[in-house]
Order: C-alpha cells, then structure tokens, then sequence
C-alpha cells in the first residue's frame, strides 16, 4: 500500500518548449546538482543522458520525450525532456498529460518564441500547472527586466519571479524562501518587492494569512509554501524562475522552486471526461483501487532490453507491484506485469511498486497502447479519459519499399511507429494505388525515413504523392459494343447499347435500365451495371475518375436475332 508519505514525496515535471532552449542542458544539470550522474554531458559531444538515440547525437537536437528521474532531499522527482521542434508535437504533447507541473523553458538572449506560447496555452486547456524557467540569463546582451516585463504582457500579470539574477547573471537570489533577502544586491529589482509580491498574491486564497503576514511582518516556510500551492491549485498564476547556462548554481534553485512548489500528484491528475462523472455518480459502479494510464510506447532498445515493446505509464490510483493483475481499457484479458522499470534515458531501474505520482516503463505487453487507462477490475472498463487534441498532419510522402516483396514488412514497420507517434498517418489511396504517409513537417517525416532505414533496415523510395485528378461528363454521347466467342458448343453473344449524359455536380453515379421486351434477362444487367461501375471508378487511366455522370442501357441483347433491331 502507499502512504501519504510515499505520494507526498514525488514530483512529476516536463520541460517544453522552443528549440535550442536549453532543456536537455538543464535536465543534465539538474541531474547532476542530485548527484544521480557523475557529470553533465554535452549535446554537441553527444554525451547527454536524455538524447541518447544514434539520430539525436547526430542532429544534436531531440527527437523524443525522454523520462528521467532523480531523487534529492527525499524527494522522488520525475522529469520529460521533450524535443522543442513543432513537428515533433507528438512528442512534446503527451508528456504533459504525465505530469502535474509543465515548465516552460524560455531562452534569455531569443525572448518569448511561438512555441513557448503554444505550450503554456496548451498546458492551460490541460489544467496543468505552470512554471516559466529563463535560461541562459548569462548570455552577454540579455534584457532580462524587459524579458520579464514581456513574459507578464504576454502569459499576465500573475507571473512573479521566484528568483532573480545577480552578478551579470552568474548567480540567481530566491525570493520565495529568502525572506531576508541575504547574498548581493540583484542585478534589477530588489528581493523584498519580489517576495512582497508572491505573499501577495495569496489574498485570493487566504486573506487571514495576509493579515498576520502584514502584522507579523515575518512568515514561516511551510505557511507560505502550504498556501502559494492552495493559490497555485487553481490553475491562475504561473511563477518564473532564472537560470544561467547549465551547469551553474540557478539550477540548484530552479530545482527548489519546482520541488518546493509543485503540487503532489493527487492535487492534479487527469480530468475524466463527462461520462465517466456521470457514471461515477452512480453509487452501483466501484471506485477502482488501482489505475494507470499509458502515455508512451516504443519498441527501441535499452540496455537490458533489445528490441522489445515497451510502454511508459503513469500511476494514478493505489499500488502497481510486480505480479499484478491489470485490464486494458475495455479489454476482457488482463495481463500479469513481470517487471517495473523506472527510466533514466537508456538506463533501466527495476523497482518493486509504483505509487502514484511515478512514471514506471512496463516491458513485453502488446496489448498497451498510447492513451490506454489500466485498471484492475474488468468492471472498470467504463473509465475512458477526455482524448487529446493532436495538429492535423497534413505534410504528405509516398512511399514504396525499394525491393519487391518488402511491401508486408513495410506496412508492420509503418504501423509500429505510428502507434508511437500519434502525429503521424499512413494511408493507402486507391485512387492512385499507393500508400502515403503523413506528418507534421520535413523534419517529421525525414526522421520517419532515417529510422526506417538505419533503425529497421528497410529500404525505401519517396516521392511526392500524385494528385488524384477528376473529370466530368459535359456532354450526352452513346456508346454500343458487341462481344462474340465461339469455342464449341452454343458460343457466346451480347450486344449493349449505352448513352451518358452529365448530370449536376455531387449527384454521384446513376445507372438507368431502360431495356424494354425483355431482350436480356434480368439477371445479367447487374454484369453490365458492375462493368459500367468499373470503368467509373478508373476512368481511362488510375489517376483519374469520373465525378458525376448517369449512365443509360437502352438496348441489351444475348441474340444475334434481337441485337440487329434498332437502338431506337
């Protein structure tokens, strides 16, 4: 069972944010002030914990949410480092539904990017809490009052600075806790007007609090940091924290503000959606005592497991111990999970249980899937959380393997990476007769072909996908043919007489019978309704087909005697 000391004692953060902000930097430096790694690595070297795939290190840039984990102080922490690029969303966004705290790096000397906007809006519709880290605060030329004075003009006024730089941005001095205001002065601001406004912002919760605040003139750690989260509970304010380049002391602090702040895991979980509150309603549906949600999937290698499928989950509700006997969504079959993992880039931790508040890896279970709710009941397969609202991919390659034969292998390839990624989309077009898949831009889809081809060892061609061109009908015509075979016996006639004609634009296909007399049985105009039906479909060559059109059999014959009447 886990205690409230376990649950209390854990943290979950993603970073998110633009591209060359610094986040694997910080999560190496923040790894390394918790002592969980000898020394920070480099992304130009190659040698960081989170970018540890072949095609990270050579584009020096991430590719993919990365879980790591550090414990300080007691306290169990869980950190996503996610890539910045926008065509790597499919990344960045479910890691926010992993976690309760979504920071926001920001880089000093290149100021508020479009996707440090994107994120902090889409962390606001997912009601995650929220925190602004400027890095690099020591780049030579950096406006860093005019940086904060933008950050609350674009993301509001409730954006208050929990530190602030000194020293040309060498060191960082803590507001929050500081009440003093010790260390050398900052090099704009001052440190009492920073913490007077963060107690202040506390009147909105408590205003008994403030009143003995501004009697006493003095405030104790655990009040202030019980009612900053009471206030940070309600999802109205982000703080902002400074940081220079990593490593340096600013990380140690951006470390205590998110550890210090953040809310524990039961004060933010994931929002159900409206059905399952009205069934929770009902007091004839139970509580589920142990309950997970999967929020990753991947068949890379790791140390001590080659290639094989596993899944990166999150615990929600009660205990996940090795043994356990768990259901996948609405699934009738549970699975027993052999082995829990806790993730440090490449590196695996096999640990005992899982409390709520981690994030564990579970290995060798196909039947997880990206979105999918664990729960230990087959009852509880009722439960389905809100789905995640992911950009359309629209950025289309065609795609066909280079030796015949491989198309089977390349479609199970194709399937497995776009169940790891739910921003991209493989569809076969039958109108052009080729498989073509989608994504969110070029550096989406080139990172599709290098993994395909380095990781999978499959060799592809790509071009750009035909265009499925339309034609119409303009004018009525008519057409006849005759269709003779004699191979023995009593042979083979027919005789069909057609007229088309256009008709209004969304009207579709039309076949008319208008064969009087009975020339033909009825049973075979159902052929000649299927031949017409094909040559619709393919018109005269694979890229083009027939938009509206009605097609008229006026005279149909299986004799040579009823086929010289007249089509008349």
């Amino acid at each position: 069972m886990a205690t409230h000391r376990d649950i209390a004692n854990r943290r979950t953060l993603a970073l998110v944010g633009p591209s060359a902000a610094g986040k694997t930097s910080l999560a190496e430096a923040m790894l390394w002030k918790a002592g969980a790694i000898g020394a920070p690595g480099s992304v130009e070297k190659g040698t960081t914990t989170s970018d540890h795939d072949p095609l990270e290190k050579r584009s020096l840039r991430s590719l993919n949410a990365s879980l790591l984990h550090f414990e300080h102080r007691g306290i169990l922490t869980h950190l996503v480092d996610t890539p910045g690029a926008p065509d790597l969303l499919g990344q960045s966004l479910p890691a926010l539904e992993a976690v309760e705290t979504a920071a926001i790096v920001i880089n000093a000397a290149t100021g508020i990017e479009p996707m440090a906007v994107r994120m902090m809006e889409w962390a606001r519709q997912r009601e995650r809490d929220r925190i602004i880290v400027v890095n690099k605060i020591d780049t030579q030329g950096a406006d860093l009052q005019g940086l904060v004075a933008r950050i609350q003009a674009t993301f509001g006024r409730e954006c208050l600075p929990v530190n602030l730089p000194s020293q040309r941005g060498e060191r960082v001095l803590d507001c929050f806790w500081n009440l003093n205001g010790d260390g050398p002065p900052p090099d704009f601001s001052s440190v009492e007007a920073a913490h007077r406004a963060l107690v202040e912002q506390v009147v909105e919760v408590d205003a008994a609090f403030v009143e003995r605040y501004r009697t006493k003139a003095t405030s104790t750690r655990r009040s202030c940091t019980r009612r900053w989260n009471r206030r940070f509970a309600r999802a109205t304010s982000s703080r902002s924290a400074s940081c220079p380049r990593a490593p340096a002391p600013g990380c140690r602090n951006c470390w205590t503000s998110s550890s210090g702040c953040c809310p524990t895991p039961p004060r933010a979980t994931r929002r159900p959606s409206r059905k399952e509150k009205a069934r929770m309603r009902n007091r004839s549906v139970r509580c589920p005592t142990r309950t997970g949600t999967c929020w990753r999937t991947s068949s890379r290698s790791r140390r001590t497991l080659t290639w094989a499928r596993w899944a990166c989950c999150g615990c929600t509700r009660g205990t996940i111990t090795r043994d356990s006997q768990l259901y996948v969504g609405d699934g009738r079959r549970p699975f027993k999970v052999g082995h829990l993992f806790m993730l440090r880039g490449k590196e695996l931790t096999e640990v005992a249980k899982a409390v709520p508040g981690d994030l564990c890896a579970i290995a060798k279970v196909e039947e997880l899937h990206f979105d999918a709710v664990l729960h230990d009941a087959a009852e509880d397969a009722h439960i389905h959380l809100k789905p995640l609202e992911f950009p359309l991919p629209v950025h289309g390659l065609a795609i066909d393997p280079k030796r015949r034969g491989d198309e089977q292998r390349l479609h199970d390839i194709l399937q497995k990476l776009v169940s790891e990624d739910p921003c991209l989309r493989v569809e076969h077009v039958a109108s052009t007769n080729e498989s073509v898949v989608y994504g969110l831009g070029e550096l989406h889809l080139r990172t599709l072909l290098e993994r395909l081809t380095e990781v999978h060892g499959c060799q592809v061609d790509t071009r750009p996908p035909r265009i499925a061109y339309r034609e119409t009908v303009t004018a009525p015509a008519e057409g006849h043919h005759r269709h003779k075979k004699q191979t023995g016996g009593a042979g083979q006639f027919g005789e069909v007489f057609l007229r088309v004609e256009p008709l209004p634009r969304g009207s579709g296909f039309q076949f008319v019978d208008e064969v009087k007399g009975g020339a033909i049985p009825h049973n075979f105009m159902p052929a000649v309704e299927k031949g017409v039906r094909r040559r619709w479909s393919k018109a005269w060559w694979r890229a083009t087909r027939w938009s509206t059109s009605r097609w008229w059999c006026t005279t149909a014959s299986t004799t040579p005697s009823t086929a010289r009447r007249s089509p008349s």
